[in-house]
């Protein structure tokens, strides 16, 4: 099976601060989380490998928020409250990426796959990681 082709896409939160670029494919497969801060927030996920994300500027005006186990670290702009990346729990050693928080054209959203982050540990032993 051919590998799909990919390049960098950029994106970042709403007052400019934070930017950021992960390397996707053009048309994407995005997950809807039903977990508390996901629903509540509208959070879009396109979950990839460490090496697959850039920080491009903002570090310094980035706050974390992690509550229930403290794995997933969730990254805020300080500016503009915006989160559009952050650690996984379901990823540790990867990101999540707000596909709402991506440019404008940047990807194209094929599918978006419900997980059932309301019931995170019963739908990871039966799902797997995103």
């Amino acid at each position: 099976m051919p590998e799909t082709p990919m390049s960098w896409k950029q994106g970042g939160c709403h007052c400019g601060a934070v930017r950021l670029e992960v390397l996707a494919p053009d048309e994407i497969e995005a997950y809807e989380c039903t977990c508390s801060i996901c629903r509540k927030s509208g959070y879009l996920h396109l979950i990839v490998a460490k090496e697959r994300f850039r920080l491009l500027a903002g570090e310094d005006r980035l706050i974390t928020y992690s509550f229930n186990t403290g794995t997933a670290q969730h990254h805020f702009c300080s500016v503009c409250g915006v989160k559009s990346f952050y650690v996984p729990r379901s990823k540790p050693d990867g990101y999540s990426v707000n596909v709402r928080c991506l440019d404008e054209g940047e990807v194209a959203v094929a599918r978006i796959a419900i997980f059932d982050g309301k019931h995170w540990e019963q739908a990871m032993a039966t799902r797997g990681p995103l």
